[in-house]
């Protein structure tokens, strides 16, 4: 029983992973096509607009880290040792950092756009 549980952790833990690496290449295409759109066709658009592109492309960034931080809490649930448990600690240390900074700039460009 105890392994049937472990295994299901592991599958959730992948799909999890999955569902980020998803949710990046989405984020990637979507940002690509309106950054090709404003380039080629509205070559003369606002700076806001591009700080749009770049406030939404960060902002899936960021959920996509948040999916992959909780996919590595959950292998961390399987088997903790104590090596898993320093790695876990650097990884969420490096994403918080990393989510910290981006929804800083997120906010900070957010009010520049609305003065």
């Amino acid at each position: 029983m105890e392994n049937l549980a472990k295994d299901l952790i592991a599958q959730l833990a992948i799909a999890i992973e999955v569902i980020a690496g998803g949710i990046v290449a989405l984020a990637a295409i979507e940002a690509t096509y309106h950054t090709l759109s404003l380039f080629f066709w509205r070559r003369r658009a606002a700076e806001t607009q591009q700080s749009r592109v770049r406030l939404r492309f960060g902002g899936w960034l960021v959920m996509a880290l948040e999916f992959t931080l909780a996919a590595d809490i959950l292998r961390s649930a399987i088997s903790p040792t104590w090596s898993d448990i320093g790695k876990l600690t650097a990884i969420a240390l490096l994403r918080s950092a990393l989510n910290f900074l981006l929804q800083r700039e997120i906010e900070m460009v957010g009010k520049q756009n609305q003065m």
